[in-house]
C-alpha cells in the first residue's frame, strides 16, 4: 500500500534539511571570532591572534620546539622529541584543538570565546 505524499510531508522535510544545513554552516563555515593560539612551555605562556602569521620557537627540557600560526590555523613544525607526535598531530585550526609535545612540555591549543560545539554532546 502506497501512501500519498502531503503537502506538510514536503514543508518537514525541507524545514529539516534547511536546519540541518544552518546548524552545519554555522559549526563549520562560520569564522573563529576572536580565537587565539596559546602556547605553553616550560614556565611560559604566549597567546597569539589566530591570524598572527609568526614563528615561535619554545624551549623545553629537551630542546627547542618551533610552532608556526599562519593563515588562521597554527602546528608544530619540527620539535626534539623522538616519537614526533605532536609534528605528526599536524594542523589545529578550531577552538578546542590542540597538539602537545608531552616530553618537551610544549602545549598549543586554539581558544575563544566564540560559540562551539562540544565534542562530547555533539
Amino acid at each position: 500500500m502506497k501512501l500519498p505524499i502531503k503537502a506538510a510531508d514536503v514543508f518537514i522535510i525541507f524545514l529539516v534539511t534547511g536546519v540541518t544545513f544552518y546548524f552545519a554552516y554555522s559549526v563549520y563555515f562560520i569564522s573563529q571570532g576572536n580565537a587565539q593560539v596559546l602556547i605553553r612551555g616550560q614556565g611560559s605562556e604566549w597567546t597569539f591572534p589566530v591570524d598572527a602569521g609568526e614563528t615561535i620557537t619554545v624551549s623545553g627540557p629537551l630542546g627547542n620546539t618551533i610552532v608556526i600560526i599562519a593563515n588562521n590555523q597554527a602546528w608544530v613544525e619540527k620539535s626534539p622529541c623522538f616519537n614526533q607526535t605532536c609534528v605528526a598531530s599536524g594542523i589545529i585550526s578550531r577552538q578546542g584543538q590542540w597538539a602537545a609535545c608531552l616530553p618537551n612540555n610544549v602545549l598549543v591549543m586554539i581558544q575563544g570565546t566564540g560559540d562551539d560545539v562540544d565534542a562530547v554532546s555533539w
